[in-house]
């Protein structure tokens, strides 16, 4: 008979169709409750605990320096699985009903300016070379399709259409979306082909991107790429290809487009998870307000 980890395990992958590393985090945490217990309550089994011991385990994640950030993602994995074992009939009342979420401070992210990516795109407009080109797509890519990072370095041969002009994404959760691609942006893809072509002993055929050894991108060297190209043009502390899908974002809704596109665009599940992009907008939306409108001359 499995257990009730074994079983949430099976949920997590099978129902939600979460990452193995997302998985494997909610497993975690589960697992550092449960030996908190087994020393604070001489508890074997958390299956059946009271919010008394979840928050005395939340006293001592404070009091050893984690974050009250750390701290929520730890109690969203709890969450998740009392939500489970009540589901599953396996306890009557969920200890983590009344649970509220620490404070924590919000970090807007700060998009690059329009400038900025003019700037760069212009300074590495005639790239020479299969790297050169392979890098100028990749951020090409990351703008005008706000894909993230994962999705970029998962993509297949096969998924992207050049007659159609549309990209495939597998997202968060294996959700699937198509990304219609801009002129330029196909113009780019088939001059990366045809290098792409050259490159020997390709180990990872099928992959889109890879090394000029044929591997497939790490996640590691896409991040230390887009940080290094846009530390050319900006002075930022946050470069990173996450940015970078933000801005793709920022930039769209600064010129019109609806919220519930670039929802689709994004692969959001809500409304609510594209709604942060709006504060830029705001901002820009002010600024336009103030210079326009004849009462502030």
């Amino acid at each position: 008979m499995k257990s009730n980890k074994d079983a949430f395990r099976d949920y997590l992958e099978l129902e939600k169709k979460y990452s193995a590393h997302t998985v494997n985090a909610y497993l975690s945490d589960v697992s550092f409750f449960e030996d908190f217990n087994k020393v604070r309550f001489e508890q074997e089994v958390i299956d059946d605990v009271n919010y008394g011991q979840i928050r005395s385990w939340i006293v001592s994640l404070v009091d050893e320096g984690v974050s009250n950030v750390s701290v929520n993602r730890k109690m969203a994995s709890l969450k998740a699985f009392y939500k489970f074992l009540l589901k599953a009939k396996q306890i009557e009342v969920n200890p983590m009903l009344k649970h509220k979420a620490l404070k924590t401070p919000k970090n807007v992210q700060i998009p690059f300016s329009e400038k900025e990516l003019g700037d760069l795109m212009q300074g590495i407009d005639s790239p020479t070379g299969f790297e050169e080109v392979r890098d100028k797509l990749i951020v090409d890519l990351f703008y005008t399709t706000g894909m993230r990072r994962a999705e970029l370095i998962g993509l297949r041969l096969y998924n992207v259409d050049l007659s159609s002009g549309v990209v495939k994404v597998l997202g968060k959760r294996n959700k699937e979306r198509i990304i219609p691609l801009l002129p330029i942006v196909l113009d780019g893809l088939k001059v990366y082909l045809k290098e792409r072509a050259d490159v020997e002993n390709i180990s990872d055929a099928d992959y889109f991107f890879i090394s000029k050894k044929g591997l497939k991108l790490s996640e590691s060297f896409v991040y230390r790429l887009i940080n290094s190209y846009f530390s050319r043009v900006s002075e930022k502390v946050k470069k990173s290809p996450h940015v970078l899908r933000h801005t793709f974002a920022t930039h769209l809704l600064n010129n019109g487009a609806d919220l519930n596109s670039v929802k689709e665009l994004l692969g959001h599940s809500s409304l609510a998870s594209t709604q942060v992009y709006t504060h830029n907008s705001l901002a820009e939306l002010k600024k336009t307000y103030n210079d326009a409108h004849p009462r502030n001359k």
